[in-house]
């Protein structure tokens, strides 16, 4: 242990009094400036993150790392955006979201804080810098942002941006830390700060995540690869249950909340399935299918087990015909993360049956597996998308970075006789 991250931990965390004690408009005006800041620094962004994209191209990152990692001028304006919609929210802190009065006359409340001090362990995405920071500053939050190397030009222009902000407001830097060295003994570091750290928050791929769940001292949010199915019901719309799959595939498959898996009802299978193979071979996706499937289309790959459990998070699907959808809802929990599914059906019954069969963050009914996302779902931006049975669980906003404590107000009551 360098005590490197130590540091830079002890800061934030007295940095973040600063950003509690914060009222609401100035964490409202911190955050719009800090658009605005993004805006202003676009170019230097920019630049870093052409930078970075040479350096992983360079050293072989396949496609959905570097679209992952790539930034333009809409994804800045994006970013500001996001930034904007944060800080339009309504303020999470001191929210009673329960009071009951006791038979004592005890007054009993249930009362929003903040969590404390957010370590955001990252890849590829450098948007994650500012939406992170700002989800959490919102929330009276300081977060220490460890990204991969990958976008160590692209994250420190970022925090540049942010830091601005944060000096013009009057605050600490120190509330939004990054740490800019990208060894891996700074994230075990990090890990076992369970003095200073109040929440660790993974995002990224397999290895990275099973990384911290092994090491944490600290508590760790899972935010897990997303394994996302599209069941096609016998009764479904067949024009429907097309565009669900072409935009859960294609509109962009590096991400989380991309489909991997198609499954389909038997009984819709010869209505459905030459159109939806033409459709994906048009956008120039791999079909990996089982022996139902292939008998539409013969020159198909074969589908293993593997490819049924894999985060392809490129144009690839697996693809398999089902008996029924009790057959769906058994695959899904054999093979799914617990992340996005979705179904396309008439039957309103097979649709409350399908919500109620998957116990993933979202279920999706008659829509697709891409609105699995903060920003879509009225949060303005997420942390991630939490696949941890905690607290939170999907897309986390604001109010997730909350954490509820007991207020209590009395008149001198006493539990027991005072002789």
């Amino acid at each position: 242990m360098t005590g490197y991250v130590r540091g830079l931990a002890l800061a934030a965390r007295q940095a973040q009094a600063a950003i509690a004690a914060a009222d609401a408009a100035t964490r409202r005006r911190l955050l719009d400036a800090m658009a605005d800041q993004l805006l202003a620094g676009e170019a230097a962004i920019l630049a870093a993150n052409a930078d970075d994209l040479a350096k992983a191209a360079a050293h072989g990152a396949g496609k959905a790392t570097l679209d992952r990692l790539a930034l333009d001028p809409a994804r800045v304006r994006g970013m500001a955006e996001a930034l904007r919609e944060v800080a339009a929210q309504a303020d999470p802190l001191g929210e009673v979201t329960r009071r009951e009065t006791r038979p004592n006359g005890l007054v009993v409340e249930r009362q929003r804080i903040p969590l404390g001090l957010v370590a955001m362990i990252y890849e590829a995405r450098p948007n994650v810098t500012a939406e992170a920071a700002a989800l959490c500053l919102k929330a009276g939050n300081a977060v220490l942002l460890r990204g991969g190397s990958e976008a160590a030009a692209s994250n420190a222009a970022i925090a540049a941006c942010l830091h601005a902000a944060l000096r013009e407001a009057g605050l600490p830097e120190a509330a939004v830390s990054l740490v800019a060295d990208p060894a891996r003994e700074h994230v075990l570091e990090l890990l076992q700060l369970a003095d200073l750290v109040d929440l660790a928050i993974p995002r990224g791929g397999e290895s990275l995540i099973r990384f911290v769940a092994e090491h944490a001292r600290v508590p760790v949010i899972k935010h897990y690869k997303g394994v996302c199915h599209l069941y096609v019901d016998r009764d479904a719309d067949v024009a429907l249950a097309l565009d669900l799959l072409v935009d859960g595939k294609v509109s962009r498959p590096g991400v989380c909340n991309a489909l991997e898996t198609l499954l389909v009802h038997r009984d819709i299978a010869p209505a459905f399935l030459p159109h939806a193979l033409q459709r994906l071979q048009a956008h120039g996706v791999e079909v990996r299918g089982d022996a139902a499937t292939r008998a539409f289309d013969p020159a198909l790959a074969p589908a293993t087990e593997a490819d049924y459990a894999a985060e392809f998070l490129d144009l690839v699907i697996a693809v398999k015909v089902v008996d029924d959808l009790s057959a769906a809802l058994a695959h899904i929990a054999r093979h799914g993360s617990d992340h996005t599914e979705a179904i396309a059906t008439s039957d309103p019954d097979a649709a409350e049956a399908f919500v109620r069969g998957t116990r993933s963050s979202a279920v999706m009914v008659n829509a697709s597996s891409r609105f699995n996302d903060g920003g879509q779902l009225g949060l303005g931006a997420e942390i991630g998308i939490s696949t941890t049975r905690l607290h939170a669980y999907g897309p986390m906003g604001v109010e997730a970075l909350t954490i509820e404590r007991f207020v209590v107000r009395g008149e001198g009551q006493v539990r027991h006789p005072v002789g």
